[in-house]
């Protein structure tokens, strides 16, 4: 769902980086109009490989039974065919990059096993397209699904992520990223173990990956035998938190735009929990009891399975389903260098195989097993997922968060081909009804778009500044008009989110300015009106090219405004502070600075 909204007044203003001019004027705010349109990512696929060369005129679109017009149409090849380039990241809109959630099953899995597969990610990471985005997860059945990494191209980021699986132990939790695009974890202590050249470098290197195994294999041992303990008094409300979980899950990922990989890294639940027991001695006691009239010596769960189970599970793939997640179940049994381990905690583990395969054939995945190279094994799923038709419609919708059915046909093409598109989407809700999870992704995914606009009105400036050591402060001020930021504001405060991001040209976050204000209505909102907020802050950042992603959201109505401006951070910064930044007269704005932050240098503003 793509929500495009259109100012009806003059175009916005706005202040280019590395330019120490002050901002123009702020063009009076006069109303907003709101256009919906559904983008509808779509691949056509013949004997396993995609179909290249479709236009808009070979696809017909049904919402529910009603014909809809196609009003927007685009091709990306993330590939390239023979004859032409492969598509370059900037290229790709945000409904054809493919999203790939990694998801680790601490409950449904070995530790052993756990800490295995984490290679096996990372290097799948490392066969990714430029543009894909990646995220991480874990899944408990003590804490249910927990975000550790939200979707971001950094890899280096979701290496850290995968590393550390969000455990505690791991992590500093002194500098959370609000969007969770970052991973404050010991980066710069695995980034100094691993980056000299001499031997005592990589010695500490070496030293430090140990012991976080060690920490990462004690903590999933103990996730596991919680779960255990649990499993033996009752298998089945194992199975029903697992399914609540992962579709409260599928409803987090409905607020993401395209189609969501989760690449599931488990051993699977034991399914005969929904099938009954397999056990030729068990079924053959049943078998003899109802024989002999002895009902009740047979149960009929552990003979039929439970149907309560089985509609839970049903569902959740459902869900999954509507979200447009494919789950790629990874059963990470196959990873291990030993099979049938019981990780020396005393129990055998039951074979969660036909619970992967139908988690991953009823929402259009796939089951891999015994590979452990798993980038390899995933290979035809990257290739034929590398074409994506991105079909556009503008259906009448109510806001209200309804599910719509959608059809993608095949009107001219190849014989036997086959379309894979999303089967439906969600209509909008209003900002104030969304969980705080949903509005993080969606804050997040718009400062990673990086596509400029919106109501609220900002402008930035920005300057290096050298401090003496191997990073420049890079001081930043941003310009909020007021009047655009107050707009369909109801109540006595207005909640303002502040987020401004250093990306390099290969998508890593190198640092980030995160705050929220409220601010008192009573006191402040003559000022608001008559100028607007201006908010100064700083990153830190080395020598390079990055862009700065400025996003100002008003936290209660959800309006917001984007500014990306291009940063050069010269090897050779001036000590002198931009005349902008010196001591001024700040007028009718009401001025906010930054607020302390834990290991971060303290900037002196105007």
């Amino acid at each position: 769902m793509k929500r495009v909204r259109t100012l009806l007044a003059a175009s916005i203003a706005g202040l280019c980086l590395a330019a120490a001019a002050p901002a123009p004027p702020t063009p009076a705010y006069t109303d907003i109009t709101e256009v919906t349109a559904v983008e509808i990512p779509v691949q056509v696929m013949l004997d396993g490989k995609p179909v290249r060369g479709l236009k808009a005129e070979d696809f017909v679109v049904y919402q529910e039974k009603s014909k809809q017009e196609i009003t927007g149409f685009d091709v990306v090849d993330l590939y390239g065919a023979p004859s032409a380039p492969a598509a370059a990241p900037a290229d790709v809109p945000a409904p054809a990059r493919r999203h790939f959630l990694f998801l680790f099953d601490l409950s449904f899995s070995e530790p052993k096993a756990i800490v295995q597969a984490r290679q096996a990610a990372k290097d799948l990471m490392a066969d990714l397209h430029p543009s894909d985005l990646v995220a991480v997860a874990t899944y408990a059945a003590s804490r249910g699904p927990e975000l550790v990494l939200g979707f971001t191209p950094d890899r280096e980021q979701a290496r850290a992520a995968v590393d550390t699986l969000g455990l505690p132990e791991l992590v500093d939790r002194n500098q959370t990223d609000p969007l969770r695009i970052v991973v404050e974890s010991l980066r710069q202590d695995m980034a100094q173990a691993s980056g000299g050249t001499d031997a005592g470098s990589a010695e500490k290197g070496a030293q430090f990956r140990a012991g976080n195994q060690e920490m990462l294999l004690d903590r999933l041992e103990g996730y596991l035998v919680d779960s255990q303990r649990a499993s033996l008094e009752a298998d089945k409300d194992k199975v029903t938190a697992l399914t609540r979980s992962f579709t409260d899950l599928a409803r987090l990922m409905r607020s993401v735009s395209g189609r969501k990989h989760v690449v599931y890294l488990s051993e699977g639940y034991d399914s005969s929990i929904l099938t009954g027991s397999t056990d030729a001695n068990v079924q053959k006691d049943h078998r003899e009891a109802t024989n002999e009239g002895e009902i009740w010596k047979v149960d009929s769960e552990a003979r039929f399975g439970s149907a309560a189970a089985a509609a839970q599970v049903d569902a959740m793939l459902q869900e999954l389903r509507r979200a447009d997640c494919v789950v790629q179940a990874v059963d990470i049994g196959g990873l291990r260098a030993t099979q049938g381990s019981s990780g020396g905690l005393g129990y055998e583990r039951k074979n969660g195989r036909e619970s992967l395969f139908q988690m991953a054939r009823d929402t259009g995945g796939d089951l891999y097993e015994n590979f452990n190279d798993l980038g390899a094994a995933m290979g035809k799923m990257l290739e034929r997922t590398g074409v994506t038709y991105v079909l556009t419609i503008q259906p009448p919708v109510a806001p209200d968060g309804t599910y719509h059915d959608l059809r993608v046909e095949l009107k001219h093409g190849p014989r036997g081909a086959r379309v894979v598109h999303r089967p439906g989407y969600y209509a909008p809700r209003p900002f104030a009804q969304r969980s705080r999870y949903e509005k993080m992704l969606a804050t997040a995914g718009d400062v990673l778009l990086g596509e400029e606009g919106g109501t609220v009105r900002v402008s930035a400036l920005a300057a290096p500044v050298s401090n003496g050591g191997a990073t420049a402060d890079v001081l930043t001020r941003i310009e909020i008009d007021g009047p655009s930021l107050l707009h369909l504001n109801e109540g006595e405060d207005v909640p303002v989110e502040i987020y401004i991001y250093a990306m390099d040209s290969k998508g890593r976050v190198r640092d980030f300015v995160a705050q929220t204000l409220s601010l008192d209505l009573f006191k402040l909102e003559t000022r608001l009106l008559e100028s607007g907020l201006r908010f100064y802050g700083h990153l830190e950042l080395p020598p390079g090219t990055y862009t700065a992603r400025v996003l100002v959201r008003n936290g209660r109505t959800g309006l917001h405004g984007l500014k990306v401006v291009p940063l050069q951070v010269p090897s050779t910064a001036t000590a002198d502070l931009p005349a902008v930044f010196r001591p001024q007269a700040e007028g009718s704005w009401l001025v906010v600075r930054e607020a302390p932050r834990p290991g971060r240098r303290e900037i002196s503003f105007p």
